[in-house]
């Protein structure tokens, strides 16, 4: 199979049927962004899985895989969790392992470490040569855990958070998640491998890791403080 072949991946059957559900579960309860939202991380997903980006991971580089990875863990979910209407948010959140689960002291860890997990040489590879089983476990833990670490972001239910609270729940999981991104961009050896053939790969997937957490956590950061500073400002106008 060529690089710029496209893949037959039956895990891309989910997001579609999840987009299906979605639709007909929130009929007349969610909004026209939401629903674009939404919508569009079920797109993300399907792209991540069926495009020649699924077999340029697959295949042939570290840097697509690493992508993916991104696409997977942090912007189809960040896009999902924006989608669901607060009515649904707290229906979804009535289970009690739910409500634990999307506990931000509980969702960040776990975030943090389905990413470092995956990235361990050994499971990387293996995840790699098992496409149908051990990969696929691999892609639904990146999504599911990415939906509890961004629902504590934008969700209110279960568990509001203040809007300073969020700002440092964001730079908390840059923090934490960073170091993965500059380890595989300043290791000068291979670390996987699978891709041994491609060694400079690995340095351009570590880089483009980093700079795209660095944007995409800064700018989230920066409108959760934003809200912040204007809340103080309406508290001390009316003080």
């Amino acid at each position: 199979m060529g690089p710029g072949a496209w893949s037959w991946n039956a895990e891309a059957l989910v997001p579609v049927a999840l987009a299906g559900l979605y639709l007909v579960g929130t009929r007349g309860e969610s909004t026209r962004g939401r629903t674009a939202a939404f919508l569009t991380g079920c797109a993300l997903l399907v792209a991540a899985l069926v495009t020649p980006l699924d077999t340029l991971a697959r295949e042939y580089l570290v840097w697509a895989h690493l992508l993916q990875n991104v696409v997977l863990a942090e912007w189809a979910p960040l896009l999902l969790v924006l989608g669901i209407p607060p009515g649904l948010a707290e229906r979804l959140t009535r289970p009690r392992a739910i409500r634990l689960l999307t506990t931000p002291f509980v969702a960040l860890p776990l975030w943090v470490a389905t990413y470092a997990l995956w990235h361990v040489p050994a499971l990387y590879d293996a995840a790699l040569r098992h496409p149908s089983s051990l990969l696929a476990l691999e892609h639904a833990t990146y999504v599911a855990s990415g939906v509890l670490f961004w629902w504590c972001v934008w969700q209110e239910a279960p568990h509001r958070l203040s809007a300073i609270a969020r700002a440092g729940y964001v730079v908390a999981a840059f923090v934490l998640s960073a170091p993965l991104g500059l380890v595989l961009a300043l290791v000068p050896r291979p670390l996987y491998d699978f891709y041994a053939h491609a060694p400079e790969d690995q340095q351009l997937g570590g880089m483009t890791m980093a700079g795209e957490q660095s944007v995409v956590f800064f700018v989230v950061f920066a409108l959760w403080f934003t809200r912040f500073l204007a809340e103080q400002e309406r508290l001390e106008e009316v003080a």
